[in-house]
């Protein structure tokens, strides 16, 4: 099963992203596809915040009840799971927050790895580097070609 974070939806739901049309097309090729892929809920939760967010947005934000509308039609793909806390997922999580490295903003991305390990993920899709700090969580960028 294949995760997406956060910055991968908010690239194929914002037409202004540079990253658009490649994160669309990513988006598009699992929601159509018979294979399952997952949205961890922190991300879904993440989503409808940035892409609502007037300050990132300069006052182009996206309305909340189009931003929902976007969510559903991708959670209403069969083939979409999404991921939350697991009976263990306290003591994976533990086991990321406590480096040394990980505090502020990356204790989200710590419950995102753990979420995705506690379900078995095969990897995440994602841009941001800071996940490089769990290397038992597979990660790839959609948009690097490999």
């Amino acid at each position: 099963m294949i995760a997406v974070d956060t910055n991968l939806l908010v690239y194929a739901h914002r037409r202004d992203s540079d990253l658009h049309e490649a994160a669309y097309a990513v988006l598009r090729d699992l929601a159509e596809g018979d294979r399952v892929w997952a949205i961890p809920w922190p991300c879904c939760y993440e989503f409808l915040s940035v892409v609502t967010n007037h300050r990132i947005w300069k006052g182009a934000a996206t309305q909340p009840e189009r931003a929902w509308r976007q969510l559903e039609a991708w959670t209403a793909s069969p083939c979409n799971r999404l991921l939350g806390e697991t009976d263990d997922f306290f003591e994976i999580l533990g086991g990321l927050v406590q480096r040394p490295q990980v505090r502020g903003a990356i204790v989200h991305d710590a419950r995102i790895a753990a979420i995705c390990l506690a379900h078995g993920t095969e990897a995440l899709l994602t841009r941001d580097r800071d996940f490089a700090l769990f290397p038992e969580l597979t990660t790839r960028d959609p948009f690097h070609r490999q």
